[in-house]
């Protein structure tokens, strides 16, 4: 397992959840919810992706990309993978695709589990969403002894 914190990211069409780990890539914790105007690649959101990582000096960023359950990139990969295309020109840290199938429904799951009421989960899912793809990477990552997912960008370079 590679030491280094990590930036776990679930992009949607209005709001980008953020999350990270320990240093030892033990545990993913919650960080914020990132507001999109404009779309997910809206300039600002990525500013603030780009500020996440360097401010939490992170040996990389995590982003779920969503595929159907059949295994297609439909819509909403292809949101995922422009937003990716600016961010990795904004972040000089690499820069990862993982597969994040049903992680808001995870994370739906654990928050209802936890007592927090559907009405309340809206402002937090997007975290909570980023949580379970940066914690599915990490447990991963520890288990193949190999990076998750797919490298978009080693620091800056595609």
């Amino acid at each position: 397992m590679r030491r280094g914190r990590r930036l776990g990211i679930d992009i949607g069409a209005a709001r980008i959840g953020v999350a990270t780990c320990d240093p030892d890539g033990l545990i993913a914790t919650p960080v914020e919810t990132v507001p999109t105007r404009g779309g997910a690649a809206d300039e600002r959101a990525i500013a603030r992706l780009a500020e996440l990582a360097e401010e939490y000096d992170v040996l990389e960023l995590v982003i779920g990309l969503p595929y159907s359950l059949s295994g297609r990139e439909g819509p909403a990969a292809a949101t995922v993978r422009e937003v990716v295309a600016v961010l990795v020109q904004a972040t000089t840290r690499p820069v990862r695709l993982v597969d994040e199938r049903l992680s808001t429904v995870t994370a739906s799951q654990q928050l209802r589990a936890s007592g927090t009421k559907a009405k309340k989960q809206r402002p937090v899912i997007d975290q909570a969403a980023a949580v379970v793809i940066l914690q599915n990477a990490l447990e991963g990552e520890r288990l193949r002894g190999t990076p998750p997912g797919q490298l978009m960008a080693d620091g800056g370079a595609a």
